[in-house]
């Protein structure tokens, strides 16, 4: 496993993107061993995920932002192949509807939490609103009272997702956050590769080259985003996502580290659970002797 605390931010105080390399790799260069390291992650998480779902206390909710073309999709394709369907779930946040704009901001998400024992994506989150929100100033879809909207309303909004965060950890849901960190070029690269791929058409649209004129402006909201809700119980991990495998590893390895870290074990069973184990042992038992 990885030393996680170049890539974890828990205390985004002096925070700044440009500290950390999109195409930083760890030195890593042996692709069969790397291969090796995801897939025995991918193993651990399969086996804790299994605790989890019958323990039953914890839930596990792990947030994927990102700009276009970072490889959300693939990251969950790739890394989570080995989690059961049934623990799992995955949600995709994209503009609101009607009548989520007639509710609060977080409420979209907060109905669509993780139970306990189980683990819970969100593709894009509840951060769209502190950023595709704030960039593109949709304030005035959210139907929000204007004597609300001040010089501090963003500071305040961040407030309330601090808070939210530590209200979650207090119940025992666990966010997990990645922001998957991509360059300007390879971002080009990626687009281009949509639109000369026919196989790929389909991922490209010409909002994401609108979206892409806005680049500075996002790179400044999420690095804000990301400096006033890193805390403790909730760290940002700054994933660098110029290298797809590079980012399945550190992903694959901050996952199973933090189920490890729960400690997960499977029901103790009663004494009386016990005895009545036995007694179904014993009639699976006479059954059996009994169709000789």
């Amino acid at each position: 496993m990885l030393s996680l605390s170049k890539y974890r931010i828990e205390d985004g105080k002096n925070f700044r993107l440009a500290d950390h390399k999109p195409d930083d790799t760890a030195h890593l260069e042996d692709k069969k061993q790397i291969a090796g390291i995801i897939e025995e992650n991918i193993s651990i998480m399969a086996e804790e995920q299994d605790k989890l779902y019958a323990q039953n206390d914890y839930a596990l909710l792990i947030i994927i932002q990102a700009m276009d073309a970072a490889g959300k999709d693939s990251l969950i394709k790739h890394v989570m192949t080995g989690l059961n369907p049934q623990g799992t779930l995955v949600h995709s946040f994209k503009q609101p509807s009607s009548e989520e704009l007639d509710h609060d901001f977080l409420w979209r998400t907060h109905k669509s939490l993780p139970e306990r024992g189980r683990i819970g994506i969100f593709n894009r989150s509840y951060y769209e609103d502190v950023l595709v929100v704030r960039v593109h100033n949709l304030l005035d879809r959210h139907q929000i009272p204007r004597k609300l909207i001040d010089g501090n309303f963003w500071n305040n909004r961040l407030d309330q997702i601090r808070n939210y965060e530590y209200y979650l950890v207090q119940n025992g849901i666990l966010p997990v956050k990645f922001f998957l960190h991509l360059s300007k070029e390879e971002q080009k690269e990626r687009f281009l590769e949509r639109i000369d791929n026919p196989s790929k058409n389909w991922k490209f649209s010409l909002s994401d080259i609108q979206e892409r004129q806005y680049w500075d402006d996002y790179q400044k909201v999420y690095e804000d985003a990301i400096r006033q809700t890193s805390t403790p119980h909730a760290p940002w991990y700054i994933i660098p996502a110029d290298k797809k495998w590079f980012s399945r590893l550190l992903v694959s390895d901050i996952i199973a580290q933090k189920l490890q870290s729960l400690q997960l074990e499977y029901p103790s069973m009663t004494d009386e659970q016990k005895v009545g184990l036995e007694k179904a042992r014993k009639i699976l038992m006479d059954e059996k002797n009994n169709d000789k």
